[in-house]
């Protein structure tokens, strides 16, 4: 069964919808020029009923070590997801430095971009493949999907698949890719940062229905 993670959570509604449909993974979002971004302290009181339920994964860009060390210490994530652009070499020392398994985003339009992935094959503890988009101030959640068939062949691990997956078109995005895990944000928002309890639930029910 396709796992799925929920990221840009930022109400108690959203995480408990997430949380009681099954979720796998929940995420938080840490850049200020995000319509998700959160706070420290309220990520931390958010992420508190999915501990031991869900894995708790702190999204960041291109942040320093200061930034890495104070949701460490606050938020105690199990998971960081780097979604700039972050060399293999900064994967691993942001493993290094929290102990934690790294999620690195890669953006996809073509089959070269998935080649390109295995650069960090050695680094990251997962893949997630999601859109390459034109120049602009969000590196994700803006609803553009790739075509998904790309990275079925192409993977020689876990993955996850994120970029433009709805609850209408998640079951054949599994499909076409393979994914064992699934990431949506802005596909279950009823608008930008702000997540539809109902629309997760249904993201959820449909990931599971693809069968795989």
């Amino acid at each position: 069964m396709t796992d799925v993670k929920i990221c840009g959570l930022s109400t108690s509604a959203a995480v408990d919808a997430a949380l009681q449909a099954g979720a796998a993974m929940i995420g938080f979002v840490f850049f200020p020029k995000s319509p998700r971004n959160v706070s420290l302290e309220w990520a931390a009181a958010l992420a508190e009923p999915a501990r031991g339920r869900a894995r708790i994964v702190a999204l960041v860009v291109d942040a320093d070590d200061d930034t890495i060390l104070d949701i460490h210490n606050v938020l105690r994530p199990d998971i960081f997801q780097a979604h700039g652009v972050e060399t293999p070499e900064r994967i691993t020392q942001i493993r290094l430095l929290t102990g934690k398994q790294v999620i690195k985003a890669v953006k996809i339009a073509e089959e070269g971009d998935v080649s390109a992935a295995e650069n960090y094959a050695t680094s990251a503890s997962l893949i997630l493949y999601d859109a390459k988009t034109a120049v602009g101030p969000l590196p994700g959640g803006n609803g553009i999907a790739f075509d998904w068939s790309l990275v079925k062949e192409a993977h020689r691990r876990d993955f996850i698949l994120s970029g433009g997956l709805t609850p209408a078109n998640v079951a054949s995005a599994i499909r076409m890719s393979g994914a064992p895990i699934v990431d949506v944000s802005s596909g279950v928002e009823s608008s930008p940062g702000a997540k539809d309890p109902d629309l997760i639930r249904k993201f959820i029910e449909a990931a599971r229905s693809a069968g795989l």
